[in-house]
C-alpha cells in the first residue's frame, strides 16, 4: 500500500499538502512480559497500538494508514519500515517525531525546537 501512495493520490485532483502524524490507541495490556515491555507506550504511559496516518491537509481525507505496530515504535521507525512514496510536488508537514525523516518531497516543514526564555 505504501507504494500506492503516490499513484493513488495522484488521481485525487486536491492540493499535495499532506500531514504526517502518529496516532496511538489504547489496548488491553497483555498477560505475556515480553508483550508487555513491547507495547508499553513511554509517551502515554500505556499499552498501546502505534499508526501513522497521512491526510491531506485541505480536504482532511485521509490518504495513507500504516499497518498496526506495537505502542514502543517509534513514529520514525514506522515511516522507514514502510519505504512511503509520495507525489513529488507534496509538501509534507510533520512533528518532532519524525525528526530525520527526508522522503523525496518538494518541501518537508517540521517545526524548530522553541528556545525556553530564560527567567
Amino acid at each position: 500500500m505504501a507504494d500506492q501512495f503516490a499513484r493513488s493520490e495522484r488521481k485525487q485532483k486536491e492540493s499535495s499538502e499532506y500531514i504526517i502524524d502518529g496516532t496511538e490507541r489504547r489496548r488491553q495490556r497483555p498477560q505475556n512480559p515480553e508483550k508487555q515491555a513491547l507495547h508499553y507506550s513511554g509517551k502515554k504511559k500505556t499499552h498501546a497500538d502505534k499508526n501513522v496516518v497521512i491526510v491531506n491537509s485541505q480536504s482532511k481525507r485521509v490518504g495513507y494508514l500504516s499497518p498496526t505496530y506495537a505502542g514502543k515504535t517509534h513514529d520514525k521507525k514506522v515511516v522507514d519500515q514502510e519505504h512511503i512514496v509520495y507525489p513529488r510536488t507534496t509538501i509534507l508537514y510533520q512533528d518532532t517525531g519524525f525528526q530525520g525523516y527526508a522522503p523525496k518531497v518538494a518541501d518537508c516543514r517540521q517545526p524548530k525546537k522553541s528556545r525556553a526564555a530564560k527567567s
